[in-house]
């Protein structure tokens, strides 16, 4: 049997009647850039996620250094983040002029520890990102109650969490804004690149849809610089047609993912995903520990099985943040997880006998 790690085709069969209709209207009426589909999805993704405002950007990566500029934050500022995440949110953080700052992660949640970040903040220290990771919220709270304490702004990489609640709460709008990527593998994907930042602040929504188009909030009049960082038509016309069907795909992950811990939670050696009370993940990815992790992978693949690794170097150890001067053992349990942890095939047409054949493939392995 095959499983992939990742099956869009069969989802794109699902919703080619109308996507393929939407495609051929924006090609006939020649219209790619912003309008009425980028409008659409604005509105319709806002009121999806709880939040007053929705502007779209071109990428999830975008979004958070958007996000950034448009909270202030700049040169020599200082922005406490997790290394165990996509190098998209760090990224952002350099290319404002600040400096990532990070802090371990929690041994259960891979989420960020919050009991480590009052040791991290400085006189410099303007944000904190937590990151959303594997579609499973942060511990936002208490977050947010240091942020308070410290005047700092919170900007949430939802960018694996799109419907993920926190106490009820939509992903991305607890903080003062919220970041999305809708790289084509996301639960909610576009067929190319595409971001959002959600916010329920009129002056931060405003000012990121001036920085993605150039600083203008008028044709040919510019009151900054700022990027080329749309939305394109197109894309926004496949994420509206995703998003009326965003709900039952999730909950089709949390069903597989059920179906997962029931078989896997019986392997001696292997460590299920942690759900923490009141928080409701979306199961972007499934992610395990275990101890000979390489060696699990190779006999999957060997099986016809796709896995993946989320993420094997923490960005603390990356050669591009060598200049940050962290070492191996600055954040032991960001670096011990790294090489243990293993992302099992996920996506809503997964079928039972899939997961099945997946979970007994692991128990011949373990056996």
């Amino acid at each position: 049997m095959n499983v992939p790690f990742l099956d869009l085709k069969t989802q794109f069969r699902e919703i080619e009647h109308e996507v393929l209709p939407m495609v051929k209207e924006a090609m006939e009426n020649a219209a790619f850039i912003g309008g009425p589909q980028v409008t659409g999805f604005e509105s319709e993704f806002a009121a999806f996620c709880d939040s007053k405002y929705c502007v779209g950007v071109n990428s999830g990566t975008d979004a958070l250094r958007f996000a950034l500029l448009a909270s202030g934050i700049g040169s020599d500022d200082e922005v406490i983040t997790v290394p165990n995440t996509f190098i998209a949110t760090t990224e952002a953080v350099s290319q404002v002029g600040a400096r990532p700052v990070f802090v371990d992660i929690h041994p259960d949640t891979y989420n960020m520890d919050v009991s480590q970040i009052p040791e991290s903040i400085t006189p410099k220290t303007r944000a904190i990102i937590p990151v959303h990771l594997y579609g499973q919220p942060a511990d936002m709270d208490p977050i947010l109650e240091i942020a308070r304490k410290h005047n700092l702004v919170v900007i949430e990489d939802a960018c694996q969490a799109h419907g993920a609640l926190y106490k009820g709460r939509k992903a991305g709008s607890v903080g003062t804004a919220g970041c999305f990527s809708f790289y084509p593998g996301k639960n909610l994907g576009a067929y190319g690149e595409g971001g959002a930042v959600i916010t329920q602040d009129a002056a931060i929504a405003e000012k990121i849809g001036m920085i993605r188009d150039h600083g203008q909030a008028k044709k040919y009049f510019h009151d900054m610089e700022g990027y080329n960082g749309r939305l394109d038509a197109i894309q926004a016309g496949v994420l509206r047609v995703k998003l009326r069907r965003l709900e039952s795909w999730n909950r089709a992950r949390m069903e597989n993912a059920k179906y997962y811990d029931q078989f896997l939670s019986e392997i001696p050696g292997v460590k299920i995903p942690a759900q923490p009370n009141d928080v409701i993940s979306v199961y972007h990815l499934y992610v395990i520990l275990v101890d000979d992790r390489d060696g699990l992978q190779r006999f999957l693949n060997d099986k016809g099985i796709g896995t993946g690794l989320h993420y094997p170097l923490p960005l603390h150890l990356q050669k591009a943040y060598a200049h940050l001067g962290y070492r191996e053992g600055s954040f032991p349990v960001a670096e011990r997880v790294a090489g243990m942890l293993l992302s099992l095939p996920m996506y809503p047409e997964l079928s039972s006998k899939q997961i099945e054949y997946v979970v007994e493939s692991i128990k011949e392995f373990i056996g």
